[in-house]
This record gives structure tokens, sequence and C-alpha cells, in this order.
């Protein structure tokens, strides 16, 4: 795994060991920030379940202005942390923007007052954790966010959540991309099941 682009360019990332943590691809990681590309220069980013932070740390490569990682493991974070160290010989303005925190994904929702302009979710397959996280989610995003979730292809996600919507599903193999995007049209549902 690497850095694709930004100031952290071809930076070559350390992982967990292990099988606990799957981390994102390469050509996943490449697929999201192609669909985001326009969109992350000066936002604030949420990084939930980090495991090694590739997501959170290549929008702070692609100009993101702060960016939250989060994960439960101490392991993980000792990774991210160490990620981050290394990144900044290149860039040593990334570790300025970036908040390094150990703790379960719905406890720091549930207390924090952060808000965000994008979002990524990626807990581990068999948490069941990836509709609450969203639903939980949904309270800290700022208007015109963008919610980026990662899950197996058994998963079943609403196609609208609070004011955002689903906009577009990537599948790469068993792998699914799942957009959510803010929408401006009043509607504020808690969730809205897909139609069949």
């Amino acid at each position: 795994m690497r850095i694709i682009t930004g100031s952290a360019r071809g930076y070559v990332l350390e992982t967990l060991k292990g099988d606990d943590t799957r981390p994102t691809t390469d050509r996943v990681k490449q697929g999201v920030f192609s669909a985001l590309q326009f969109e992350i220069e000066g936002r604030q980013v949420l990084d939930l379940f980090a495991g090694s932070g590739q997501l959170g740390l290549e929008a702070l490569s692609r100009g993101a202005s702060r960016c939250v990682l989060v994960d439960k493991d101490m392991d993980a974070v000792a990774v991210i942390r160490r990620n981050l160290s290394g990144m900044a010989r290149r860039d040593s303005e990334l570790t300025k923007k970036a908040r390094i925190l150990s703790s379960h994904a719905l406890d720091y929702l549930a207390q924090t007052k952060d808000r965000y302009d994008i979002a990524f979710l990626d807990p581990p397959y068999a948490s069941n954790l990836l509709v609450s996280s969203l639903q939980a989610v949904c309270n800290h995003m700022n208007p015109g966010g963008v919610i980026v979730c990662e899950s197996d292809a058994d998963a079943d996600l609403p196609n609208q959540v609070g004011r955002f919507a689903l906009s577009r599903v990537y599948r790469y193999g068993r792998v699914h991309i799942w957009i959510y995007r803010w929408t401006n049209d009043g509607t504020d549902t808690a969730l809205t099941p897909k139609s069949e």
C-alpha cells in the first residue's frame, strides 16, 4: 500500500499484521479518490475504523485541511502514528492536520461535537457496525458532505440515511464502495430502505 498522489506521493504505508484488519486495496482506494478528486482540498475528513490510516492519510496528502483518524485497536493507532511520522518527512505540515484517536467508533460519534465534509466508514465486514455508524455519522456532517462506505458484496445498505442519499455504488469484485451525498430536498428520514 502506498500514498497515490499529493504531497506524500509514493510513500509506502505500514499495514497491520494478522487477519483482524483488512486493508483497502490500492485499486479500490484509487477508485474512491477518483470519485472524490475535486472535493478533498481544504476539507474536514473523518476516517472511522481507520486501520492503518490509509484513507485519511491519502486525503491529507491530497490537501484536506484536517483529518481525524479513529480506531479502537492500540496496534492500529501505533501504525497510524508511524505512517504519519514517515509521511511528515516529505511534508511536515501533515502532522499539524491529523488527530489520531483510540476509541470505539460509536463511542466517538456519541461524544464528539466535530463536524466533517467527508467521512470514510470501513468497519470489519463481520462486525455489523456499518449501518449503525452510517446513521450516527450523519449527525456530524456538514451540508454538502460525502460519506464513503466500504463493504463486502453481501451488505445491503439503505438508499437514504438522514439527509444523505445513496449516489453511487462501485463494485470491485466482492468489495463494494457506497457513496452517499447530502441532499437539499428537506428529507430528514432516519433510514429509507432500498426499493426492490
